[in-house]
């Protein structure tokens, strides 16, 4: 008897969930809806697929459900709209205008007429590698629109960064049914728990990564206050002037952000403005040694590629990691020497479980630390130099951390709410050319 009593209150929160969750499918809208831009956006933004009246002889109910169904259990931020190749969806900006629509970052794709593209917010999936998947999936499956789409969401949806878009009602039938439901299943302790322990898991991932990251930047900081040590430089010495002071002073002041900055990390997000003090502090360095010496007054370039410890670059250089793309890095001058001579660069190397690894190789948390070196020299710089890399990769697919400059998402992780803010870009058109053939704008570099 107690046994039963036990599990009378251990089953009620499970069966209301899964009556929830069979509500939540019965009253659902249908994925296709009446034509146009405007109808097309509110069935993308509750059900994440929209086929156009005039499509469903290619495409039927039927198979727009199941679609929908499929990226609502991956719970990914994938939006797959099939539409007639009409002015109505203008071939030149469909992607943009749904896009602004829906609101939501996430990967776009779209069957227009015979045609089907993929373009996306970098922070759910570069745009190189939405273009790559949908057209393997069009090849793969010629004419066949359910084939296409259906192989698309099979293979973004294990590389898609991001979570899903809730379905919401419009009518308060759903609300009423819904809401006290939810407040139910609640009450039950047993989602509130699972709640409890994501953010436990989230913010042990979170000291971890803090933790990995601090040995390195700790060493950062300490070989940047060695520098300022062997500096043979007095701001009273006759022959210093009021530039040298202050290209002296502004080194110690980075010095010491940097210093604080690290001390107040709580993330490997507050990580980012060390190194943007450290490599500010640098380039200070560096101006400083100009003035003393007389020379020009070196640009105001990235720092060394391969370790931005070196100091200011000095050039650009090709170069490819072991089985790599070739790319044009930022070089200092030692390192520029190296390659020219046949020998490898002087490669920063931090620690992993796999032993010491390049840092481009040591995983998403050291998105941060790269973003402050390299973040305030252009959107496309960083992931230009990391394509193929496995913290390019990452980036790519939309880790928390923006640098400032980097595309249009604004922080925005996949699946979050935008609005209109976000990078046209990375959403061109249909280029007029045959399915599968990629024009326009998007993400499309190179790689491995």
């Amino acid at each position: 008897m107690r046994t039963s009593v036990r599990r009378s209150w251990v089953t009620p929160p499970a069966a209301l969930l899964a009556v929830l969750l069979g509500l939540l499918l019965l009253l659902a809208p249908a994925a296709s809806a009446a034509g146009g831009l405007d109808a097309a956006a509110s069935a993308l933004k509750q059900q994440q697929v929209y086929v156009d009246p005039a499509m469903t002889g290619r495409f039927s109910q039927g198979q727009a459900d199941a679609l929908a169904a499929k990226i609502k259990a991956a719970d990914k931020p994938i939006f797959v709209a099939v539409l007639p190749a009409t002015d109505e969806f203008a071939p030149t900006t469909v992607f943009t205008d749904l896009r602004t629509k829906v609101g939501v970052v996430g990967t776009y794709a779209i069957w227009r007429g015979d045609q089907f593209l993929a373009r996306s917010d970098p922070a759910a999936l570069s745009g190189a590698a939405a273009g790559r998947i949908a057209g393997a999936a069009f090849r793969s499956h010629p004419g066949d629109v359910n084939g296409t789409v259906t192989d698309f969401v099979d293979q973004a949806s294990s590389q898609v960064k991001g979570h899903g878009v809730a379905a919401g009602g419009s009518g308060l039938s759903v609300a009423a049914v819904v809401v006290p439901l939810a407040l139910l299943a609640l009450a039950g302790g047993g989602v509130l728990l699972l709640l409890r322990r994501s953010k436990k898991r989230r913010e042990e991932q979170r000291r971890a990564e803090l933790e990995q990251l601090r040995l390195v930047v700790d060493e950062d900081i300490t070989a940047f206050g060695e520098e300022l040590d062997r500096l043979d430089f007095s701001p009273g010495a006759p022959d210093a002037d009021d530039e040298q002071r202050t290209d002296y002073a502004h080194a110690l002041d980075s010095y010491d952000r940097a210093k604080r900055t690290m001390d107040a990390a709580a993330g490997p997000a507050d990580v980012q403005p060390v190194t943007e003090a450290l490599e500010d502090g640098r380039f200070a360095l560096a101006t400083l040694a100009a003035r003393r010496e007389k020379l020009p007054l070196p640009e105001r370039r990235p720092p060394c590629f391969f370790d931005p410890r070196h100091g200011p670059s000095v050039q650009d250089a090709d170069w490819a990691p072991g089985g790599g793309a070739i790319r044009t890095v930022p070089v200092c001058a030692a390192d520029a020497a190296r390659l020219a001579d046949g020998r490898d660069p002087a490669i920063r190397t931090v620690p992993t479980a796999q032993g010491p690894q390049p840092y481009w190789n040591a995983g998403p948390a050291y998105g941060p630390w790269a973003g402050g070196y390299f973040g305030g020299y252009g959107g496309g710089l960083l992931p230009g130099l990391l394509v193929g890399t496995m913290l390019g990769s990452a980036m790519g697919g939309g880790q928390a951390w923006a640098a400032p400059g980097y595309g249009g998402d604004g922080g925005h992780q996949g699946g979050d709410s935008s609005g209109a803010d976000f990078d046209p870009g990375d959403f061109g058109g249909f280029d007029g050319g045959g399915g599968g053939d990629f024009g326009g704008g998007g993400d499309f570099g190179g790689g491995f």
